[in-house]
């Protein structure tokens, strides 16, 4: 049985995952599959440039809320949610579900709390959505113990990346042992049946355990030092002089282990006038996806770095050394980025980098 909810309430589901788990690809496969439902986001980025929310704007146009530069488990409370709901749950929106994207490094129960706390009339939690690397689920584990604690909360797991997963069977046999209950899903790219993500939501048994047990489990001002994030730094680069390829590469090449996620736009300039290119990378993996400059487009270069024991600062210098100041372009300059451009024939759909 359902959580009840009546014809005016608009299920709220949380889309939660650790760095680079593929939550911004798996949100815009939604948005362009959704079978005519209407989608609304708040969209919740770790870094000062909301790299996250500029990937699904396109898609949502004016119905999306981004919040940057902190987790939003932290940064406002129940009262607080209910502003941002409220814009996307007026009727005159026409939203059939509302999506939370988390940040990477969100505490997906404080979320849900955040959620059933709720005063807003208008929407009804519609469950928690957990989003799993399968390459990187095992590394991730255990330098993360808590994430067994995000599965078991999950009401649906998408198992993703299975694509570039040696042992995805395991990875999801294992995945499975550590959810209660929870659907779960294999994925690349993010395709799931947008149905999974309108019918995950969870028990009132299911719901009524979080919302008396745990929704009043920590104090008002309890610190946050547990979470995921406290133990992370972020760096953001935005610049409107190009970069220059050789350069940037040999920073991307030669970035310290703890640098675990980079995301973002380079602008080459000279050396593809006609593409901007995003960039993702997550531990050691790495690509590149140009994209073809808008006609009034501001061309800059835009990218958030996240990592765990990294110098900040010293990073940050070594990437602003990556600017270009040729005149014109290097001929062979470009190789080393395109070494990381995925074949086109390979490549995934509309709204999906990861």
């Amino acid at each position: 049985m359902t959580q009840s909810r009546s014809p005016q309430q608009i299920p709220v589901v949380v889309i939660a995952g650790f760095l680079g788990s593929g939550k911004t690809t798996l949100l815009n496969h939604l948005l362009h599959r959704s079978g005519g439902s209407r989608i609304g986001a708040i969209v919740n980025d770790f870094g000062a440039i909301e790299i996250d929310a500029m990937a699904v704007a396109g898609a949502l146009g004016d119905s999306t809320v981004s919040l940057g530069n902190g987790c939003l488990c932290c940064a406002v409370d129940a009262s607080e949610l209910d502003v941002y709901l409220e814009r996307l749950a007026r009727p005159d929106t026409g939203i059939d579900v509302i999506v939370i994207e988390a940040s990477g490094l969100a505490e997906p129960e404080e979320l849900v709390r955040m959620v059933l706390a709720s005063e807003h009339p208008g929407i009804v939690y519609g469950g928690l959505v957990e989003v799993v690397d399968a390459a990187e689920f095992d590394d991730t584990r255990a330098k993360h113990p808590g994430i067994d604690r995000h599965l078991a909360l999950a009401d649906l797991v998408v198992v993703n990346k299975l694509d570039r997963a040696a042992d995805g069977e395991r990875v999801l046999g294992l995945v499975r042992s550590l959810v209660d209950r929870a659907a779960v899903v294999p994925a690349s790219y993010g395709r799931v049946d947008p149905e999974f993500l309108f019918d995950c939501r969870p028990s009132e048994e299911r719901v009524g355990q979080l919302s008396f047990d745990d929704l009043h489990a920590h104090d008002a001002g309890e610190a946050h030092a547990d979470h995921l994030h406290a133990g992370y730094d972020n760096l953001s680069l935005t610049s409107e002089t190009p970069m220059d390829p050789r350069r940037l590469m040999r920073f991307l090449d030669s970035r310290p282990e703890g640098l675990y996620r980079i995301k973002g736009y380079v602008d080459f300039g000279a050396h593809d006038a006609m593409n901007r290119y995003a960039v993702h990378a997550v531990g050691r993996f790495l690509r590149f996806y140009p994209e073809a400059w808008g006609a009034a487009e501001e061309r800059l270069t835009q990218l958030v770095l996240i990592g765990s024991g990294i110098h900040a600062d010293a990073l940050g210098k070594e990437l602003e050394a990556c600017r270009s100041d040729a005149s014109r372009a290097d001929e062979h300059g470009m190789w080393g980025v395109l070494r990381y451009v995925r074949d086109p024939n390979d490549a995934p759909g509309p709204g999906e980098v990861a």
